[in-house]
Parts: structure tokens; C-alpha cells; sequence
């Protein structure tokens, strides 16, 4: 777009290479009033007395399950020790039999040094008897 006027050798002229930002500035001012004439214009200043809330209280929510998962391969459904063959049946009596399972949400705490396949089969064997929400937990080092 722009060019150099004075002469150069040969008759070619070098292409200038800077970017002219004096439209952008413009634009970026246009779009900063728009937003400054906008903004009061979406706030809410209609004053309204809300009616309290009546609402009752939920219920606590149900205890949680935990499974644990040993270095060693064990594992334990809270402080019950359970194995890979009986995790479903020992799982659902933990639950209980009111509570659904495809909408308990099961905790896996696996240690650090857990075998990977010692794992996966936990939770092939969780979805094999219908408990799909799994939630993994970790230490928390924000202490």
C-alpha cells in the first residue's frame, strides 16, 4: 500500500513494511463508547421486594462410598475388605437396597503405587454391576 517517493536504485521502489494502526485505534474507540453508552442501559434499576424463600431443607445427602485400593492389590469398600469376584454384591449391600446405583456416585481412592490393571479392573467390575458415576480422589497439597 505504501511505497517510498524518493528515488531508488535501478527504479524499484521498496514496499513499506509498517502497519498503520490509526484505523484500529478509531475502531477500538468506536467499540469503547458503544460499550460505555451500553452498559447502564443493561443494568436493572427497577427496585422489587423479593418474597422470603420457603423452600424446605434438603435432605442430607447419603454417606459416601469409598473404595479403597491398596499398593499390594486389596481392596476395601469403606473398612470392609472385598475382592475383585464379590466388589458388586459387597458393594451393594454397602449402598443399600433404597438407594439406586446407577445414581450413587461410588469414590475410588487407589494408591499411589497401585498397579494399573489393579485399577481398571475395579472399575470394569463397577460398571459391569451398574454404578457408572465414579468419582477419583486425590491428596489435596493445598494444606
Amino acid at each position: 500500500m505504501g511505497a517510498k517517493l524518493s528515488g531508488s536504485a535501478g527504479g524499484q521502489e521498496a514496499a513499506i513494511a509498517d502497519i498503520n494502526v490509526t484505523p484500529f485505534v478509531d475502531v477500538m474507540l468506536v467499540l469503547l463508547i458503544i460499550f460505555m453508552v451500553a452498559a447502564p442501559l443493561a443494568a436493572v434499576t427497577v427496585q422489587v421486594v423479593l418474597p422470603p424463600a420457603v423452600a424446605k431443607p434438603g435432605t442430607n445427602p447419603p454417606k459416601p462410598v469409598y473404595i479403597s485400593i491398596q499398593s499390594n492389590g486389596r481392596i476395601f469398600i469403606q473398612d470392609f475388605p472385598s475382592d475383585l469376584a464379590t466388589l458388586g454384591d459387597d458393594l451393594r449391600k454397602q449402598v443399600g437396597a433404597k438407594r439406586d446405583p446407577t445414581h450413587e456416585r461410588i469414590f475410588i481412592r487407589g494408591d499411589k503405587d497401585v498397579m494399573y490393571g489393579d485399577f481398571m479392573g475395579v472399575m470394569n467390575m463397577l460398571q459391569d454391576n451398574g454404578f457408572y458415576s465414579v468419582a477419583l480422589v486425590g491428596e489435596d497439597n493445598n494444606k
